[in-house]
């Protein structure tokens, strides 16, 4: 049934239809893909303004074509409703109605919304293929052919690790960049000797290099973990429909729509042996959050050295110079500050705050189901998405940036009194920390003292300090 409402002052002219669901009839805009559940939803979950992520609506849309093929091969559904699915489905996956995904990204448990959503806007563009006018849902019904052989408990769950799967295709890479780039800049430096620090204090020399090369290796690291936690997102849950029974599903279903999930995402999904540990349980996806957060604390430790190390030009370290991407401050002419760095510590900031989120909602699942999967995926999402936009800017932009300073390395090197400690074992531990004493007291280096108390030979000094 249509609705025209109208105002002949001429500035509003908007059709409606009425569509109808389990509670009633409810008033859509004729022009709406979405129906009467999406309509109740939207004015419910106003709650982050974000509308869903494009990974997710892709994810979704490509569950309910592989459950169509999977519903035709088992000939649970005709095959020119089917085929009308699958046709529909093809083109939102090419770009087509997306502006129609409408619930937010935090919205209700289990994502039944988000997944009620994408039915109706697959259901009506169906309708049109099928020469059909939208919400005529005795054609093609949103529940009873687009979600047929499914529940939101197994879609929401599979289609998370989908989405976070996509996500990780460019995450992994921007992390070997980064690696790449600090190995490359430990090469660079390798010849710079600096002064080491320990409880923030002067420790003995190491180099520039060495210090780099450590950075290195902690992302590797955490970079390697990232990639062996990812592997348990392949496993999925899909044709477990309500409580993982696979009730209501046809004999072959499940394969069927796993393996066409697999093939148009080109992902290596495979199902999850145990369907109701499957959706009962997170731990995929809280364990690839945890090894986030581990690479996190690697950036974030890398970050602030990089900001000490630039601290200055006058007053701070000053052992490293940073690419001027732009000006860093509105009142003081000329400053230049570790914009980037800042930027990375904020990120890193957020992803850890976001593995605190994943984690209390991944222990808050009750029984059959864990339900608080939106928020989840939201802190995936938009971690991975930080690490996947600004990674590439802080490799390129800061990191291979980096110039060392050499002289001011040095100075510091020899007016350290700590590096008695390399004299010690000649000198023993009294003298040198008599010696480490009257330094700091008289501003005279550890080198000028041994030699001027002929304690050792110039040669010698030089032999054991460089």
């Amino acid at each position: 049934m249509r609705m025209n409402i109208r105002n002949f002052n001429g500035r509003v002219h908007v059709e409606y239809r009425t569509d109808r669901d389990s509670l009633g009839e409810v008033k859509i805009p004729a022009d709406a893909y979405y129906g009467a559940f999406t309509s109740r939803a939207i004015n419910q979950y106003h709650v982050t303004g974000l509308r869903p992520h494009i990974n997710l609506i892709m994810a979704f849309v490509m569950i309910k074509r592989s459950a169509a093929v999977a519903n035709i091969r088992t000939k649970a559904i005709d095959t020119k409703r089917g085929n009308a699915i699958v046709k529909a489905c093809d083109k939102i996956i090419s770009g087509k109605f997306l502006d129609q995904f409408l619930i937010e990204s935090i919205n209700s448990g289990a994502g039944t919304a988000f997944n009620m959503n994408t039915n109706e806007v697959i259901a009506n563009v169906a309708l049109e293929i099928l020469g059909e006018k939208k919400g005529n849902d005795k054609a093609l019904h949103p529940n009873d052919h687009v979600n047929m052989s499914q529940s939101s408990n197994d879609t929401f769950p599979t289609a998370m690790h989908v989405a976070i799967l996509f996500n990780m295709k460019q995450v992994i890479p921007v992390l070997d960049e980064l690696i790449k780039i600090i190995t490359k800049k430990a090469k660079e430096f390798s010849g710079y000797q600096k002064i080491g620090r320990t409880h923030l204090m002067d420790a003995l020399p190491v180099t520039l290099g060495g210090e780099f090369a450590a950075y290195a290796t902690a992302i590797a690291k955490a970079r390697d973990a990232i990639f062996v936690a990812q592997k348990e997102l392949e496993y999925v849950a899909l044709g477990g429909t309500a409580v993982g029974t696979g009730a209501n599903t046809p004999k072959g279903y499940r394969d069927i729509a796993i393996s066409e999930l697999a093939k148009i995402s080109k992902l290596p999904l495979k199902p999850q042996s145990d369907m109701q540990y499957g959706l009962q349980s997170r731990f995929a996806v809280s364990y690839l959050s945890s090894t986030l957060k581990n690479l996190s604390l690697e950036l974030g430790r890398f970050s602030n050295d990089i900001r000490l190390m630039a601290s200055g030009p006058v007053a701070g370290l000053s052992e490293l110079g940073i690419p001027a991407v732009h000006a860093g401050s509105s009142i003081m002419p000329g400053k230049v500050n570790p914009s980037l760095a800042e930027c990375m510590n904020m990120i890193c900031f957020n992803i850890i705050g976001n593995d605190t989120t994943v984690a209390l909602a991944a222990q808050a699942g009750q029984f059959e189901l864990n339900v608080m999967l939106p928020v989840m995926l939201k802190a995936m999402l938009e971690s991975t998405d930080m690490l996947k936009n600004f990674v590439p800017i802080f490799s390129h932009n800061l990191v291979a940036g980096l110039t060392a300073n050499k002289q001011k390395l040095r100075q510091y090197i020899e007016n350290s009194p700590v590096i008695v400690t390399l004299l010690s074992p000649k000198l023993g531990y009294l003298v040198s920390a008599d010696l480490y004493k009257e330094s700091l007291k008289t501003g005279k280096t550890i080198r000028q003292l041994v030699i001027s108390k002929g304690l050792m030979s110039e040669k010698e000094v030089n032999a054991l300090l460089g």
